[in-house]
């Protein structure tokens, strides 16, 4: 039974992945998200609450996505509310995920140990 639930969880996700990247690309329409990727959704427990992590591949931009986000938030989850079809709609955090930063860091760290040895 949780095995269950964890895969419709997942699914969940990956749905919001997915219609919050093509609401981005197609119905908003702010030059500041142009470049912006959703990587992943974490939902909370009772699904109230989706934290979306998000990165843009110019990394000069990043303070203007962060703010466009913030302003687009409210209208991105009423977007979601018509397409998903259920009865709540999680609440939208943005959250910026520099996991892509933080592997470049570590690829650098260990280029420059390996020219050392």
């Amino acid at each position: 039974m949780a095995k269950q639930k964890l895969f419709k969880k997942e699914k969940f996700q990956e749905g919001l992945i997915k219609e919050i990247s093509l609401i981005l690309r197609n119905e908003i329409k702010d030059s500041r998200l142009t470049f912006v990727s959703i990587t992943k959704v974490e939902l909370n427990k009772d699904n109230s609450i989706a934290k979306v992590y998000w990165d843009t591949f110019d990394s000069s931009k990043r303070g203007d996505a962060k703010k466009a986000l913030g302003t687009v938030g409210s209208k991105i989850r009423g977007l979601l509310s018509t397409r998903l079809k259920i009865r709540h709609t999680p609440a939208l955090e943005f959250i910026y995920d520099s996991q892509f930063e933080s592997e470049q860091k570590i690829d650098a760290l260990l280029k420059s140990e390996s020219e050392k040895s």
